[in-house]
């Protein structure tokens, strides 16, 4: 049977080796309590058997809508490769632990950023948003900057997958695998 994941990691794989910028970056929509759609780009930072990892402050809107209906689509799109992959499932917060684990291996200016911003608020001018990242990198000079327990990764626990292949004359090729009750159905869709 053939493994939606494997194929992922080796797309993946292809992505990096062509020397893609950010070949991580990835599309998520999330939806909102009257199903109005949102989506911005994230990055990747973990894929395996239990999905796609991102990470981002809970408080923002992507956060916020995902505490609310957990379910988020996710789009990979490498150009100059001709492919893309689609993926939609369910979502749920990493542990603890993963998040912290994550946020140690952060560059240092990216932690006190994460500590500085209330991801989504309003924002008055960009120098109030600086004064603060200042503020907090002399507030934790020689010291380790805390993660904000608000802040934490998703895993989307995917119920498909889709992988597009670009083809002449628009005939492009499209595999879709869906979850079944053991492993995984394929089937080929119309371009």
């Amino acid at each position: 049977m053939a493994d939606p994941i494997a194929r992922f990691r080796r797309w993946f794989a292809q992505a990096q080796a062509a020397g893609i910028e950010q070949p991580e970056a990835m599309a998520v929509a999330t939806v909102d309590g009257s199903a109005r759609p949102a989506v911005r780009m994230v990055l990747l930072k973990q894929v395996d058997r239990d999905g796609f990892v991102f990470y981002t402050n809970a408080r923002s809107r992507k956060g916020r809508e995902l505490a609310a209906t957990p379910r988020a689509a996710l789009v990979f799109h490498w150009g100059r490769l001709g492919k893309q992959v689609r993926v939609e499932g369910r979502t749920r917060e990493v542990s603890a632990a993963e998040a912290d684990a994550y946020w140690a291996s952060r560059p240092r200016a990216s932690q006190l950023a994460a500590l500085a911003s209330e991801q989504s608020a309003p924002l008055a001018t960009r120098a109030q948003l600086l004064a603060t990242w200042r503020a907090l990198a002399r507030r934790y000079r020689g010291a380790p900057v805390p993660r904000p327990a608000h802040w934490t990764g998703y895993r989307v626990i995917p119920d498909a997958i889709e992988f597009w292949t670009h083809r002449d004359h628009r005939l492009h090729d499209r595999e879709l695998f869906t979850r079944a009750r053991r492993g995984w159905r394929q089937t080929r869709l119309q371009p």
